[in-house]
C-alpha cells in the first residue's frame, strides 16, 4: 500500500543526486561506486551511510521514528522513501507520518523492492531521501 503527502516544490540539481541503488546481495545493499555494503541503508540528497537502527532505538513495530527521517530533511530531502521491508514487517510510527505531514513531505512507504524502483526513478528528478531495510 503506498501513502503520499503532497508539499511544496523545491529547486532540483541533479550534480546533487546519489548513485542509483543497486539491488541488494543477501542482506547488504550496494551503491553505485561504493564498495562497502550497507546492511540497512539511509540516503539522502548528496550522499548515504548505514542506518543504524539501534542510534534511535527503532524497531520492527512501533517501527520507523522521527528521528529516523529528521537526517533525510536536514539534508534537504522534499520527498522521502520508507522501506518496510521485503516481507513489509517494518512499521511507521504514526508520529513519523505527523512530522512529514507537517513539513509538507511527499512520503511513499513501499515494500523493499518497490522502494528501491522509485527511488532509482526520483533520483535523477528532485531532492529524494530513503530508508531501507534489507530483511524481512
Amino acid at each position: 500500500m503506498k501513502q503520499r503527502w503532497h508539499g511544496g516544490k523545491a529547486k532540483w540539481n541533479k550534480k546533487h543526486a546519489l548513485h542509483a541503488l543497486h539491488t541488494y546481495c543477501g542482506d547488504d545493499w550496494r551503491l553505485k561506486a561504493r564498495t562497502k555494503p550497507y546492511k540497512d541503508a539511509k540516503l539522502f540528497p548528496g550522499g548515504s551511510r548505514e542506518w543504524d537502527w539501534r542510534e534511535t532505538g527503532t524497531q520492527h513495530v512501533p517501527g520507523i521514528q522521527p528521528t529516523d527521517v529528521e537526517e533525510l530533511l536536514k539534508h534537504g530531502a522534499t520527498e522521502v522513501i520508507l522501506s518496510k521491508g521485503m516481507y513489509e514487517q517494518l512499521h511507521v510510527c504514526p508520529e513519523t507520518l505527523q512530522l512529514l505531514n507537517q513539513k509538507g513531505i511527499t512520503t511513499h512507504i513501499l515494500q523493499t523492492e518497490e522502494a528501491v524502483r522509485l527511488y532509482n526513478e526520483l533520483r535523477d528528478k528532485k531532492p529524494v531521501g530513503g530508508l531501507f531495510h534489507s530483511t524481512c
